[in-house]
């Protein structure tokens, strides 16, 4: 499968389907190159400060030498906890991704498409330090990576995780997902005005999606999802049955959609 990319495929238990972009081995190795040069430039200030506390203490009589080579023995320590420590660290506060990924937009996911988890991270981290032994430099890392289906390394299969490429969404187009006839909630002004007021941003933005990839639904998961949504709604909002007499739970949705995106801003 060389040179290969492909999409990682997740279907989530609602019966969405979507699809990942893997990451292409040229744009591994453009963040490979940015994090490389990020560890050469954390290592080089390590040993200048490191330079300066040996210059600073050679003179003093007795433990002057003994602490210069202490110092040199720490530099060597230090520089290979930097490397051994950078990726594990990084990719823990930032979700996935490193220095090089997130200038990339790439990130490190499970390949289940959850989030990594701790273990995964110290795993593929430790791999790293066979991909790229002395006699080596990487070529373990990138056989591994253009021959694999999902351009994984020795680290990805042995921590079962894969690096994605991301994409921006495109912001959804109201006037498209609630062009769909006469709102019957706005014969109700003061509830119209409660359910904005009790709604949260979470709450709206999840009704505004479950309308907009309705079609993605299978017909089973659309009907239990939008009753889900719709049982909600009406616990924040009580309208009456002259309103919503005759609507489906998708068309009470809808019109909840309706009023909170489009008739809040009128």
């Amino acid at each position: 499968m060389l040179g290969e990319t492909t999409s990682l495929e997740v279907r989530t238990p609602e019966g969405v389907s979507f699809s990942l972009p893997i990451a292409s081995p040229f744009s591994r190795c453009l963040a490979l190159a940015v994090d490389f040069a990020v560890v050469v430039a954390l290592t080089l200030l390590i040993s200048q400060v490191i330079s300066i506390f040996q210059s600073s203490v050679s003179e003093i009589p007795l433990i002057g030498p003994i602490l210069s080579d202490f110092g040199a023995g720490a530099t060597i320590l230090l520089q290979f906890l930097v490397f051994t420590f950078y990726g594990m660290i990084t990719e823990w506060l930032w979700s996935g991704q490193t220095v090089g990924k997130r200038l990339f937009r790439l990130r490190v996911i499970d390949e289940s498409g959850l989030a990594l988890g701790a273990k995964q991270i110290v795993i593929r981290n430790l791999f790293r330090l066979l991909d790229i032994l002395p006699s080596t430099f990487y070529l373990i890392g990138s056989v591994s990576c253009l021959f694999t289906k999902r351009c994984q390394r020795i680290g990805d299969i042995a921590a079962g995780t894969l690096v994605i490429r991301e994409i921006t969404p495109r912001a959804p187009q109201l006037e498209e997902v609630l062009l769909f006839g006469e709102n019957s909630f706005s014969t109700q002004p003061l509830l119209e005005a409660r359910l904005r007021q009790k709604t949260t941003p979470e709450e709206a933005r999840i009704a505004l999606d479950a309308v907009s990839r309705r079609n993605e639904f299978d017909p089973e998961s659309r009907l239990t999802l939008f009753s889900r949504i719709a049982d909600h709604f009406r616990e924040v909002a009580d309208f009456p049955d002259e309103v919503t007499g005759g609507l489906s739970d998708e068309q009470y949705v809808r019109n909840v959609v309706d009023t909170l995106f489009r008739r809040a801003k009128v």
